[in-house]
């Protein structure tokens, strides 16, 4: 049952596509490090290739016809991309889900304060990470501020080249006798999880003078003021681009390849398709990284209401029309698996793991323990898939998170499997996931993009 590596299959003007297809990801997720930066450049993007902006549709009432493409952006932080096909919507759509959040460390609402003549900034992470990689790291600020009067203001620091970077400060080895002997967990408290922001004092003020001159330098290259930061939504990021990784160029070591690796492929999917028999979608959303929640996450109501609103504007909408669209749809949740490490032999079953560059991996459950918390695929569809990828000449693989009741993880397919769609998770194994510094194969990243293409223009 041992596939082979895709690599073998390349000749010269394949193995050119593969890699001309990651110089354009890395610049992508070089660019785009939160799900606000991922949405606006979807937007460009779905604009250049003549998508129309649904909400512009629904106030001029434009009646939508097979071919016609439409997006419908969710607040600046979620995204879903439309190409009407050639059979009612009720039939059922073809959707690539992915999610554009990736763990990082958030700023708190009143974050700046002064201790020992360094300026700090007060934090809470987000989503599952391993806060001891998080220290003693070049570290970047991105994210928005808006103002009372609806001022929005974008803020980057530390992508530049003559930008300066950020960081958490890490115990000296001499003085950490106590810190080492604690579990990896506590090792690094999440409350100390403090960026250094600045030491230099104001020479105008007695107290708190490099705070006072650190609001100086805001004011003067942001014009925002401390609180401000009460209305902010700012990131604390890895600084610094997405990298080829491994002598032979055969990876890509970037921040955010869960699960930026997989909303990219699936954009670049539907970007690349023009006419399909069903309806295709690409949606890709916020929060997953923290249980789907919120306006932005999967468990929002945008994709029900989006799906509605094109329904009429396709026809006469009732809510029948809707439940039909919704359960005869078929998913990918395109969200990343654990590629097979073999630094760390003892958590995974070789038989049913990833490995980096055998192409995208479709796991039939997720959960965790008793497939707690999983959808579990059916085989039906399964069987439907590897005839659409063999046709289409995919590397592909199955696998599983992991060994039986060593941990798990959950993604987006349970939620949309809610509808009685059929869904099934299918993404590109990594290493290092969660990790400030991710790492795929190219050959995954390109294979996944073929197979996403396949997927959206099956019947």
């Amino acid at each position: 049952m041992m596939k082979k590596s895709a690599w073998y299959k390349y000749d010269e003007k394949a193995l050119s596509d593969v890699f001309h297809f990651n110089d354009d990801y890395k610049a992508f997720l070089s660019e785009c490090k939160t799900e606000r930066e991922c949405t606006l450049s979807a937007v460009e993007l779905a604009k250049k290739a003549g998508y129309m902006d649904l909400e512009t549709c629904i106030q001029n009432n434009t009646s939508l016809k097979p071919g016609d493409k439409v997006y419908a952006n969710n607040k600046d932080k979620n995204i879903a991309l439309f190409i009407i096909g050639e059979e009612p919507i009720e039939n059922g759509m073809n959707i690539l889900g992915a999610h554009i959040d990736s763990p990082r460390i958030d700023l708190k609402q009143v974050p700046l304060y002064e201790d020992t003549e360094i300026c700090l900034l007060d934090t809470h992470y987000y989503g599952g990470i391993k806060k001891y990689q998080w220290v003693a790291l070049p570290l970047a600020m991105h994210g928005v501020v808006v103002k009372k009067d609806g001022t929005k203001v974008n803020v980057v620091i530390g992508e530049d080249d003559n930008d300066p970077v950020l960081g958490i400060s890490d115990l000296l080895p001499h003085l950490a006798q106590t810190q080492m002997k604690k579990d990896a967990g506590s090792i690094i408290e999440g409350e100390d999880l403090n960026v250094t922001f600045g030491s230099m004092p104001s020479k105008d003020e007695e107290k708190e003078a490099v705070k006072a001159n650190i609001k100086k330098l805001l004011k003067e290259k942001y014009d925002i003021e401390e609180e401000d930061f009460i209305s902010a939504e700012l990131e604390i990021v890895p600084a610094g681009k997405a990298r080829d990784f491994g002598i032979d160029r055969s990876m890509v070591m970037g921040y955010g390849h869960d699960d930026r690796v997989c909303g990219y492929t699936s954009l670049r999917a539907i970007l690349d398709t023009d006419t399909v028999k069903k309806t295709a979608c690409c949606l890709l959303v916020d929060k997953e990284e923290v249980g789907s929640i919120g306006a932005t996450g999967m468990q929002s109501k945008f994709f029900e209401n989006t799906v509605a609103e094109l329904i009429n504007l396709t026809g006469d909408y009732n809510d029948l029309k809707l439940r039909r669209a919704l359960t005869n749809s078929y998913m990918l949740s395109s969200d990343v698996s654990a590629g097979y490490d073999p630094n760390y032999p003892a958590v995974m079953e070789r038989k049913n793991s990833a490995y980096l560059g055998y192409g995208p991996a479709f796991n039939k459950y997720t959960g965790a323990r008793g497939k707690s918390g999983c959808n579990d695929a059916s085989p039906e569809f399964i069987a439907s898939l590897r005839k659409t990828m063999d046709d289409a000449n995919i590397s592909w693989q199955t696998a599983e998170l992991g060994r039986v009741d060593q941990g798990g993880g959950g993604t987006i397919a349970y939620i949309l499997a809610n509808y009685n769609m059929q869904v099934i998770d299918c993404g590109v194994p990594v290493h290092n996931m969660h990790a400030p510094w991710e790492v795929c194969s190219k050959a995954d990243i390109y294979e996944a993009y073929k197979g996403y293409l396949a997927f959206l223009k099956q019947a």
